[in-house]
């Protein structure tokens, strides 16, 4: 292979959920109501949270913020692959593919860390209740989230940098309908070794430790519940982490489904498809998880749509 194949790249061919020309109007009408639905109903939320001073609290801060996160998170992806279906083009510049792997890889890892985050506030609100609002003050809940992007965007940042050390052969494919970094290092013509170790390092700092951070606050909120008398008391403290859970089971069950799938089956083609599962599903069920079975969120909502509704 001559020097000018691997040096002189300037653009990716990503390979999309199908090649069938008659999915893919099917594909485009899905995937853009999804991403409609994604981005107008986390709006709202975002909208409803910050316009209602009940909800002025650190629960509600946390989840604006994720709220914010899945917005960028499904924008990371979605537009350019409905952008390629429309052209009918599998096109993707190396600068713009580089921008997506990092990108991703931050509002993902973002996403976790809040829902770490969040745990931690469930784990002092039930545990601490006494001093649940001089613990959880807006100074800590800023620090927490303010520390999260540093991490994130910095461990980000440090993997495109490696990235852009390595070398790509013209005519490059991506079995995938956007840039993932594991994708991309399998594609690669020069050695990946400190690459996938990096990898396998930034995978542990953003998956390992959050999960045992969140399953530490939980297993203290359970041995907290267990000391209560009022069987009443337990429900009421336990249902306000509902649907905390319900999000961390979706995130980490549709992704952990996702790497464990891909590495029995080997198939590229099935692993893109099952990353749809937590790339798009997660953020469009978020907000419908934190607001069908919360009674301050429906009724924030209903005042924020009463005010907005003319008067007749």
């Amino acid at each position: 292979m001559e020097a000018g194949n691997h040096t002189e790249v300037s653009e990716f061919l990503l390979m999309g959920l199908s090649e069938d020309p008659e999915l893919q109007p099917l594909l485009f009408g899905v995937f853009l109501s999804t991403y409609l639905v994604t981005v107008l109903g986390n709006l709202l939320i975002i909208l409803t949270i910050s316009s209602d001073s009940h909800l002025y609290t650190p629960k509600y801060f946390f989840l604006s913020n994720m709220f914010f996160v899945d917005i960028c998170f499904i924008s990371t992806t979605i537009p350019k692959m409905l952008v390629n279906i429309q052209t009918q083009s599998k096109n993707i510049s190396y600068t713009g593919c580089l921008t997506q792997v990092y990108f991703f890889m931050v509002f993902a890892g973002m996403d976790d860390f809040l829902l770490t985050v969040m745990a931690y506030d469930r784990f002092v609100a039930i545990c601490h209740p006494l001093h649940y609002m001089v613990i959880m003050n807006p100074r800590l809940c800023c620090i927490l989230v303010l520390t999260c992007w540093f991490i994130i965007l910095s461990v980000s940042l440090f993997n495109i940098l490696l990235m852009v050390r390595l070398t790509f052969c013209i005519g490059t494919e991506i079995p995938h309908f956007f840039c993932e970094l594991a994708q991309v290092l399998k594609v690669a013509c020069s050695d990946t070794l400190i690459n996938n170790i990096s990898l396998y390092v930034a995978t542990a700092l953003l998956c390992a430790f959050p999960l045992t951070g969140i399953l530490f606050s939980y297993s203290q909120i359970v041995s907290s519940l267990m000391r209560m008398s009022s069987a009443g008391g337990k429900y009421k403290a336990f249902s306000t982490c509902g649907s905390h859970l319900s999000a961390v089971s979706l995130f980490y069950g549709t992704s952990l489904g996702v790497y464990l799938s891909s590495a029995v089956t080997h198939s590229s083609q099935r692993s893109s498809v099952t990353s749809v599962m937590y790339t798009v599903v997660t953020p469009m069920l978020n907000p419908f998880i934190y607001s069908l079975r919360n009674k301050d969120v429906k009724g924030a909502l209903g005042r924020l749509l009463n005010r907005a509704t003319p008067c007749v």
